[in-house]
């Protein structure tokens, strides 16, 4: 079936949303946040659909003054999950990233989301931290960088 990777739009907030609400039990971007995400010039989000759905999304955040790039949130629909869609969106993040003059992608992620870790680590990210305490429920994470340079 057909993927399509293309800039997220108000059009695509219901759905933003409901795989926010699918895909995580913590930490959730709400509608509120996703309509200003969508309208700041400091932030990427982007879509892939198929024909039927929404299968998954990459949001990068961006600040002034700095070229290091934050890879806030990859979110792949459940029945999308092991096809290449995570990947995909990791590949367009790093690309975006590269052309744009990032000189790193910085990233957190819980210590026990195995399957985001490995893909990470595949692209060639490091720990470069352990957040203790960092999310809800007393979880720790890694805080993971890819540099550039």
């Amino acid at each position: 079936m057909t993927q399509t990777l293309r800039q997220a739009t108000l059009a695509d907030l219901s759905d933003l949303v409901t795989l926010e609400a699918a895909t995580f039990n913590y930490s959730q971007l709400g509608r509120q946040s996703f309509r200003r995400l969508l309208q700041s010039p400091s932030a990427k989000l982007f879509v892939m659909h198929d024909a039927q759905q929404l299968l998954g999304y990459s949001l990068l955040l961006t600040r002034k003054n700095s070229r290091v790039w934050r890879l806030y949130s990859i979110a792949v629909a459940a029945a999308a999950r092991g096809t290449g869609v995570g990947r995909k969106l990791l590949e367009h993040a790093l690309e975006l990233a590269r052309s744009q003059g990032a000189s790193a992608l910085s990233l957190e992620v819980k210590v026990d989301n195995k399957a985001a870790i490995e893909l990470y680590r595949r692209y060639d990210f490091e720990v470069v931290d352990v957040l203790h305490d960092y999310y809800p429920g007393h979880a720790d994470g890694y805080r993971m960088r890819l540099s550039f340079t």
